[in-house]
């Protein structure tokens, strides 16, 4: 999408490196307090993807060091954060992710990191006025679209992270969603390379944004999210596809 709307040929490393860096942060942030707490008890399950993330691991170091100089050192940016996201590193203090109400921004900074600020650096494009509109904009998304599992989860959630929901109710939630759209979709009317097609695109992903929002509630099967949800940038790029 990205490589599209900034028109930049395929470039193979900083993709596999993305994909495969997904797939090891992804799991570290969610299996890594499992698997240290429960080393004897490990199931097949874990140890499945254990070894999955230990051969994406070889994966991103050998695409690493096919990146520029600045990709690299961005990427390391992006990984201490991801780290931060997961591990105490302060005396008497939980991991960032535990921290009252900065875990949805964490999120959607590696998000624009990884999706945004690493191919267009290593891509050696100037990052002009469009590029921090794009910034904007992408963080907007996943900014949106976590609000939506935050609802959902709302039950479970431990009320010391003080996720949005928490502090401000679902209804507050929902409207804030909503209002963050209008600048998203609105910003595209400010790049200089203009391309009216993507208003199109635009204008449908809010949309169905809006509709998932709306209708986001505790009571939704976890599909709703897992599946439905995190689709959406799937169906976003097929849109881009299409237009």
């Amino acid at each position: 999408m990205t490589h599209f709307m900034f028109n930049i040929t395929a470039d193979e490393p900083i993709a596999n490196f993305a994909f495969l860096g997904t797939i090891v942060g992804y799991n570290f942030v969610k299996y890594d307090a499992l698997a240290r707490a429960k080393k004897r008890e490990m199931r097949n399950e874990l140890k499945l993807i254990a070894l999955l993330s230990f051969i994406s691991l070889l994966g991103v170091a050998y695409y690493f060091f096919q990146l520029e100089l600045i990709t690299q050192a961005v990427s390391v940016a992006v990984l201490l954060l991801t780290l931060l996201y997961t591990l105490p590193f302060f005396p008497n203090r939980k991991n960032a992710r535990n921290w009252a109400g900065v875990k949805i921004y964490i999120v959607a900074l590696c998000w624009v990191g990884v999706t945004l600020v690493l191919p267009l650096l290593n891509a050696d494009v100037p990052l002009g006025f469009d590029f921090f509109l794009k910034c904007i904009q992408r963080f907007i998304l996943v900014f949106v679209l976590i609000l939506i599992f935050e609802i959902l989860d709302l039950a479970n959630d431990d009320p010391h992270l003080k996720t949005v929901p928490q502090q401000i109710g679902v209804k507050r939630t929902k409207y804030a969603g909503l209002l963050l759209l209008i600048p998203f979709y609105f910003l595209e009317f400010l790049k200089n390379n203009f391309i009216e097609e993507q208003l199109i695109v635009n204008g449908i992903l809010v949309i169905a944004l809006s509709l998932f929002l709306a209708f986001a509630n505790e009571k939704r099967q976890k599909y709703y999210t897992s599946f439905w949800v995190e689709s959406i940038p799937i169906f976003w790029w097929l849109m881009v596809v299409f237009f």
